[in-house]
């Protein structure tokens, strides 16, 4: 196999099963999208750009739709919590670190654990403020 983990690869989404989403990995290889870690909508026969995750000893792929790693997450989802705190009029989201981990799934098409991460980064950029009852961008988060 010439995959290696981290490797960005081209995905057909397949058939939905209890576990999660298989898909088919450039074209020749089995993979399979976890549904825990699935933030968006996607549908069968469609075409996304993914992420090697693990190479099972059965050749068979674990895949993820973000990159590998933390440092590549955090940065695309404080863009994500940034972009949305913009596009509110008050420029706040009633989401904080004891929101329900739906909400924030559905607002921000992440899970908890990564939305307490990029909070927490901006936080000490000094790009957002927490409250009890959500998080508010700064100025200097406004300009970013």
């Amino acid at each position: 196999m010439e995959l290696e983990v981290g490797a960005q690869v081209d995905l057909i989404i397949g058939r939905f099963t209890n576990v999660g989403i298989s898909v088919l990995v450039d074209g020749e290889y089995e993979g399979m999208l976890y549904k825990n870690e699935v933030f968006q909508r996607v549908r069968e026969g469609q075409k996304l750009s993914g992420y090697v995750k693990f190479i099972r000893e059965d050749g068979k792929l674990d895949i993820s739709l973000q990159p590998i790693g933390f440092v590549n997450k955090i940065g695309e989802n404080e863009a994500v919590v940034l972009e949305k705190l913009k596009q509110s009029e008050a420029g706040f989201l009633p989401l904080h670190d004891k929101s329900d981990p739906e909400e924030i799934k559905y607002h921000l098409k992440m899970s908890k654990k990564s939305f307490k991460s990029a909070i927490g980064s901006l936080y000490k950029s000094k790009f957002l403020v927490i409250a009890s009852n959500g998080i508010h961008i700064t100025e200097s988060g406004r300009s970013q």
